[in-house]
C-alpha cells in the first residue's frame, strides 16, 4: 500500500496511515500489526544501527585526518549526543502532535510548507547517499586517483588492467543495470530481507579485517602513534576544518526512519533505550574505524579509505586481504542500494503530487519514476569526482536540516507546549552549531573547487 504525508488540513483518514516506507513490509493491515507485536528491542537497534551506518564511515578516516584524532573522537561523541537530543525531541513531540511519522510532525508544526520542506530535504540527502555509493563502488573496482595525480588502482584494474571495460563509466554503467535496477523494481521492501542479512554481514567482514590488519601493523611497530590535533600552519587550514564538519554530521542521521521503527516496536517507552544502544553502538564502530583507517594509512589517507586498499600493506596476504576489503564493502553498498532507494522512490512520487492511483498499482508511473531515479543517481555519480564533494554539500545542507534543524526549530516553535527551557536551549545551540558551521563549510567547499579550477587554467598556460 503506497505511504501518505500529512495534510496540513489534518483529515483523519491521512493522519491514520502516515509512515515512511523504508522498512515497510507492504502487507495487508491486521499482517502489519503482527509483525508491530511481534518487533523485538534488539531488533529495533539492529534496524535503527542500520540505518546510521552507512557510506559515511569509508570518509570518517578522511575527516580524522583533517581535524587529528582527539578532535575526530570528540566531535563523534558531540554528534553521537546531540543526535539523541534531537530524537528524543522528535518522539516526544510527536506523541504531543499524535503524529506516526516525521512528515506528520513537520506538517503539524509547519503545515504545508514545513511537509514539503522535510520531503525536499530527504529526497536531497537520500539522492546524495546513493551517488555516494556508486562513487565508492566506482572507486573500489575500477580505481581513483588522488589531489597530487597519482592513480590507485581498483579490483578490476589490478586484476586485468586498464581497458574500456575496466572503466569507471562502465562499471558503474554494469552495476547499475545488473544490480541496482532488479533490486530496485521490487515493490516490497520485505523482498529485500536476505540481500540485507547479506549486506550486514559483508561490512562486518570489512570491519574485522580492517582492524586486524591495523592491530598487527602496530605490534609490529610499523606504523607511528595517529596526530592527536589538527595540523595548523595558516588560515587555509583553519578554514580546511570546516570541510570535515559535514561528514561527521552526516554520520549520524537516521531520523526519518526512527518513527518507523518505532511504530513496529509498540511500547514507546522501549524506544529510548533502543535510540541509546544504538548511538552507543554505532559510535563505538565510528571511532574504531576512522582510528584504525588513519592510523593505517597515516597523512596518506584518501577522501574514501577503501581506494588506500590497492598498495602492499606490509603483512602476509596482502594482496588477498587488500581484494576481500574492498569487494566486501562494495557488495555491502550494491546491497543496501535499494533498501535507501526503496524510501527516495516513494518521497519524490509524493512531492510530485498525489494520486487515486497508489504507486505499485500504477505500473508506467512505478517504472518512470524507478528508472528516472536510477539514471539521475548514476549520471550524477560519473559527473562527481570524489566521496569528499559529495558529502561536503549533502552534508551542509538537507542532512543537517533532517537531523538538527528540523527538530530544534519543532522544539521551538512548541505547538503543544510541552517544550523546556533545557529542549530550547539545545534547540538553539543545535541550531547555531548547525548553521555556523555549515556556512563555512559550504563557503570553504566552494572557495576549494575555485581554487582547483584557477590551479587548472594556470597548469593549461603554462
Amino acid at each position: 500500500m503506497r505511504p501518505h504525508y500529512p495534510n496540513p488540513t489534518g483529515r483523519k483518514e491521512e493522519e491514520s496511515s502516515l509512515s515512511l516506507p523504508l522498512l515497510g513490509s507492504g502487507k495487508s493491515n491486521e499482517e502489519g500489526e503482527k509483525s508491530k507485536s511481534n518487533a523485538s528491542v534488539t531488533g529495533s537497534v539492529f534496524n535503527l544501527s542500520t540505518t546510521i551506518i552507512g557510506a559515511g564511515i569509508m570518509a570518517l578516516p578522511a575527516a580524522i585526518k583533517v581535524v587529528g584524532a582527539a578532535v575526530g573522537v570528540g566531535a563523534v561523541v558531540l554528534l553521537a549526543f546531540l543526535t539523541h537530543t534531537s530524537l528524543e525531541i522528535l518522539l516526544r513531540f510527536s506523541r504531543a502532535a499524535k503524529a506516526s511519522s516525521y512528515a506528520q510532525l513537520m506538517g503539524s508544526a509547519f503545515g504545508a510548507c514545513g511537509t514539503i520542506l522535510f520531503r525536499l530535504s530527504l529526497l536531497l540527502n537520500n539522492t546524495g547517499i546513493l551517488v555516494v555509493y556508486v562513487i565508492i563502488i566506482g572507486d573500489v573496482l575500477s580505481g581513483t586517483s588522488s589531489g597530487d595525480g597519482v592513480h590507485h588502482f581498483g579490483v578490476l584494474q589490478g586484476w586485468f588492467g586498464q581497458c574500456w571495460w575496466t572503466s569507471r563509466a562502465f562499471v558503474a554503467l554494469l552495476t547499475t543495470l545488473l544490480v541496482f535496477a532488479p533490486l530496485a523494481f521490487f515493490k516490497r521492501i520485505d523482498s529485500l530481507r536476505h540481500t540485507s542479512a547479506l549486506a550486514v554481514a559483508l561490512a562486518i567482514v570489512f570491519l574485522l579485517i580492517t582492524a586486524g590488519i591495523t592491530f598487527i601493523k602496530l605490534f609490529n611497530g610499523s606504523i607511528t602513534s595517529p596526530r592527536l590535533l589538527p595540523n595548523i600552519t595558516d588560515v587555509t587550514s583553519i578554514w580546511n576544518l570546516f570541510t570535515a564538519v559535514p561528514v561527521f554530521v552526516t554520520a549520524f542521521v537516521c531520523h526519518y526512519n526512527v518513527h518507523t521503527i518505532n511504530n513496529e516496536l509498540g511500547d514507546p517507552s522501549l524506544m529510548q533505550p533502543v535510540i541509546r544502544a544504538s548511538l552507543v553502538l554505532c559510535s563505538s564502530i565510528y571511532i574504531l574505524t576512522a582510528l584504525f583507517g588513519f592510523v593505517l594509512f597515516g597523512e596518506s589517507t584518501l577522501d574514501d579509505v577503501l581506494a588506500n586498499f590497492d598498495t602492499d600493506l606490509g603483512i602476509p596476504y596482502s594482496s588477498l586481504l587488500n581484494d576481500i576489503v574492498r569487494i566486501s564493502y562494495a557488495l555491502h553498498l550494491m546491497l543496501v542500494f535499494p533498501v535507501i532507494f526503496f524510501s527516495l522512490r516513494f518521497t519524490l512520487d509524493d512531492l510530485i503530487g498525489p494520486s487515486a492511483m497508489s504507486l505499485d498499482s500504477d505500473m508506467c508511473r512505478f517504472v518512470m519514476i524507478t528508472t528516472g531515479l536510477i539514471s539521475l543517481i548514476y549520471l550524477a555519480a560519473n559527473f562527481i569526482p570524489s566521496i569528499w564533494d559529495a558529502f561536503q554539500f549533502t552534508g551542509a545542507t538537507a542532512t543537517v536540516c533532517l537531523g538538527f534543524i528540523f527538530p530544534a526549530a519543532i522544539a521551538l516553535r512548541d505547538p503543544h507546549g510541552i517544550a523546556t527551557k533545557t529542549d530550547k536551549i539545545l534547540s538553539i545551540l543545535m541550531i547555531f552549531l548547525a548553521v555556523l558551521s555549515n556556512i563555512v563549510a559550504i563557503y570553504s567547499n566552494v572557495n576549494a573547487v575555485f581554487r582547483k579550477h584557477v590551479a587548472c587554467e594556470q597548469q593549461k598556460a603554462q
